[in-house]
């Protein structure tokens, strides 16, 4: 299979356009999360980048969370914390740039994928967006990208979307709990709402938004620490009898 890429595209009003995209309905392998986390960080520290747009290829699928290849050939603990670590480090990527990051939703997301939306500072999608935390039904959790969906959406939510791993949950919901914060009829209209808040906010100040941004992740400042230690806790899980036996027999 394709290994997929990420790219940046920086367009001369300073919008820093990130784009992933992979075979397997956008997937997130490592070498696709390092390169996340890698263009996030540099992107946010460019003179001429004033906003991030983060987004995935393709009309269908936003993300299908972590690579399911990748999973079943995880070979020990030590292994599995290092991969889970790659989603923290995308995350942590995105709550320390200090330029405010879009994210735009054009269909479902699972596992990491959801993870991705709650880390962006503002999301917005189409009426076909959905989101799903599956991690429970393959014998884990979703440690890593709990924090953040704790952040927007609350712990009854995030509990909500744990305890129920086969459920999509429509766009109107995800709004509802915070999630996403507009929704529109197709991906036509998706990028016309996009095009006029980005025009907006990169004509404001830049110092007021980096003000503003570092006031909405206030009591953060730990989660270098906190995701890779949630890290651990899936790397442990996912070679574990049970997981083993899930992940072969999905």
């Amino acid at each position: 299979m394709e290994p997929g890429f990420v790219k940046t595209e920086i367009n001369a009003s300073g919008l820093a356009v990130i784009t992933f995209s992979h075979p397997a309905h956008n997937a997130l392998p490592s070498a696709l999360l390092s390169g996340l986390a890698d263009q996030i960080n540099d992107a946010g520290t460019r003179k001429q980048t004033r906003l991030i747009l983060l987004q995935s290829a393709g009309e269908k699928t936003f993300c299908a969370g972590a690579s399911f290849d990748e999973l079943q050939a995880i070979p020990d603990e030590t292994a599995g914390k290092v991969f889970f670590s790659g989603f923290g480090r995308v995350i942590n990527a995105i709550r320390s740039s200090p330029k405010l990051v879009i994210g735009r939703v054009q269909g479902k997301a699972v596992g990491g994928g959801v993870g991705l939306i709650a880390a962006c500072d503002y999301c917005l999608a189409t009426e076909n967006a959905a989101i799903r935390l599956s991690e429970i039904d393959l014998g884990i959790g979703p440690f890593v990208i709990a924090p953040a969906i704790e952040r927007k959406a609350g712990i009854s939510a995030l509990t909500v979307l744990s305890l129920n791993p086969t459920r999509f949950f429509d766009a109107h919901w995800a709004a509802q709990h915070g999630l996403l914060h507009g929704i529109q009829p197709d991906i036509t209209a998706l990028d016309a709402a996009i095009g006029e808040l980005a025009t907006q906010l990169m004509d404001k100040s830049q110092s007021a938004l980096t003000a503003l941004k570092q006031t909405l992740w206030r009591g953060t400042d730990d989660w270098d620490e906190l995701l890779d230690r949630q890290a651990a806790i899936s790397g442990r899980l996912i070679v574990g009898p049970e997981a083993r036996s899930r992940l072969t027999n999905t």
